[in-house]
C-alpha cells in the first residue's frame, strides 16, 4: 500500500508556485493534503497538435509534486474532447479525424516521461477519455447537458465577445465543458489541474462531479506561460519550446523571450527559489544586463527536462554558435535533392528540422525576416530554393541542399 506524504513545504509548493486560483480555497485544498487521505488528481490534454511544451510542463511538473507525496495520478489525453475541441475566443476549432489525434498524440508519453513517472512504485496512469466518454448514449448526454443551462453557458467571456461581434457559436461548443466535466466523474476524481484558459470548463466539472457523485472537487488553476514570441503558447500554433525540441534549441528559443518576460519565466518555468527571483528583479531594475539572467533562465528550462549536463552543453553551443558567431555541423542539417530539382522554402526548412517546428511557425519566421538564403534575407515562404544552397533559418539553424 501506498504511503501518502504530507510534506507541508512540498504541499505549499504545490498550491502556490505559478497558482493563479483554487476552488473552493486553497485553505481547504492544503487541509485535504494534509489529511494523509491519498487523493486522485488528472490534468487533460487534448492531441490537437504533436509536441507537449512548456506550458504543459508547468502542470506536469505540479502533477509530479503530488506523485512523490504518494497521490494516484493521472495524464489524460482528451482524444474524445479534440473530435469537438474547446471553444475558442475567435472561432469554432476543426473536428479532428481519428488519424490525426492518433498521429498527434503518437509520442506524447516518450515526451511527458522526461517529466513525471509512468514506472515505479506509484506511476502516473496514462489515459484517454475516449474509453467513456464513446460508450455515452444519447439518454446520458441529455442528463449531463441537464446539469447546466444556457445563460451559464453564455457567461463564458469567449461566447460573450464572439456573440458581440456576430461570429457563430457552435451548438457542439457548448458540449464540450461537460464532456470535460464527465471526465471527472468517469474517473472519480478529487482535483483537477489547468492553466487559467480552462477555470469555466473545471468549474462546469465541479458542479458535474457534485450532482453526479455527491462531492467535492478541488481545481487548481495555473498562470499561462506566453511562448517566446510574447504570444499564447500553443500546440496548434507551434510556437512554444517543445519538450521534443533538442536541448540547444530549447535554450536558444528560450534566448528569445523578451526581457519582460524574464521574471515571470523564472517563476513559471524553473524551481529557483522565489527570493532568489526577487534579487534577480531588483538586480536588473538598478540597470544589471537581462542578458545574463535570460541565460539562466534558458540553462534553468534546458535542466529541468533534460539534465544538467545536456543544460551545460546547450548552454556552451550557444555562446559559440550565437554570441561568438561560429558554425558548426552540430547545428547544420543536410537536405538532399536532385540535380535542378527545385523545393519550396517552406518545404525545405520543415524537412531539414526533420518537422520538429511546424508549418505556420515555420511561415511566421520566414514573413518576419527571420531566414536567409545565401545571406540573402527571404520572407517568400513559395521562394524556390535549388542544390547547392544554404539557408539560415533563426539565429541557430543552418540547412544545406546537396
Amino acid at each position: 500500500m501506498i504511503q501518502v506524504k504530507t510534506d507541508e513545504m512540498l504541499i505549499d509548493k504545490f498550491l502556490t508556485r505559478g497558482v493563479t486560483d483554487i476552488f473552493p480555497t486553497k485553505e481547504a485544498l492544503k487541509q485535504e493534503l494534509m489529511s494523509g487521505k491519498r487523493l486522485r488528481v488528472y490534468q487533460g490534454f487534448d492531441p490537437t497538435g504533436p509536441f507537449l511544451h512548456i506550458g504543459h510542463a508547468m502542470g506536469i511538473r505540479a502533477m509530479r509534486i503530488l506523485q512523490e507525496l504518494g497521490h494516484e495520478v493521472i495524464f489524460l489525453v482528451g482524444d474524445f474532447t479534440a473530435k469537438v475541441g474547446d471553444p475558442d475566443k475567435d472561432t469554432g476549432r476543426e473536428m479532428l479525424t481519428d488519424e490525426k489525434i492518433e498521429q498527434n498524440m503518437a509520442n506524447w508519453k516518450e515526451q511527458a516521461k522526461q517529466l513525471i513517472d509512468f514506472e515505479g512504485e506509484n506511476p502516473v496512469q496514462f489515459k484517454r477519455n475516449y474509453e467513456w466518454l464513446s460508450k455515452l448514449q444519447l439518454i446520458d448526454v441529455i442528463k449531463l447537458m441537464s446539469q447546466t443551462t444556457v445563460q451559464q453557458m453564455l457567461e463564458r467571456d469567449l461566447f460573450d465577445r464572439r456573440i458581440k461581434k456576430q461570429d457563430p457559436i457552435g451548438l457542439q461548443e457548448f458540449i464540450y465543458p461537460l464532456m470535460q466535466a464527465y471526465d471527472g466523474v468517469a474517473m472519480n476524481v478529487d482535483i483537477e489541474m489547468g492553466g487559467t484558459d480552462q477555470i469555466f470548463n473545471m468549474l462546469v466539472g465541479r458542479q458535474v462531479v457534485k450532482n453526479y457523485l455527491n462531492k467535492e472537487k478541488y481545481v487548481r488553476a495555473n498562470i499561462l506561460m506566453e511562448a517566446p514570441d510574447a504570444r499564447t503558447m500553443s500546440k496548434t500554433k507551434g510556437n512554444g519550446i517543445n519538450l521534443v525540441d533538442t536541448a540547444e534549441n530549447m535554450f536558444g528559443k528560450a534566448m528569445s523571450y523578451p526581457d519582460t518576460l524574464i521574471l515571470k519565466g523564472f517563476e513559471l518555468l524553473t524551481d529557483v527559489d522565489a527570493n532568489d527571483i526577487l534579487e534577480i528583479g531588483e538586480a536588473m531594475e538598478k540597470g544589471e544586463n537581462p542578458m545574463k539572467y535570460k541565460k539562466q533562465l534558458a540553462f534553468e528550462i534546458v535542466k529541468i527536462i533534460r539534465g544538467t549536463s545536456e543544460a551545460e552543453r546547450a548552454r556552451d553551443f550557444f555562446e559559440k554558435t550565437v554570441q561568438h558567431k561560429e558554425f558548426s555541423e552540430e547545428n547544420s542539417a543536410e537536405v538532399h535533392i536532385e540535380e535542378g530539382q527545385q523545393l519550396l522554402l517552406l518545404e525545405a526548412i520543415s524537412i531539414g528540422l526533420a518537422n520538429k517546428v511546424s508549418n505556420s511557425e515555420i511561415k511566421r519566421i520566414i514573413t518576419q525576416g527571420g531566414v536567409e538564403v545565401d545571406g540573402e534575407k527571404v520572407v517568400q515562404p513559395d521562394f524556390e530554393v535549388t542544390k547547392g544552397q544554404k539557408i539560415k533559418f533563426g539565429k541557430r539553424e543552418y540547412i544545406e541542399l546537396l
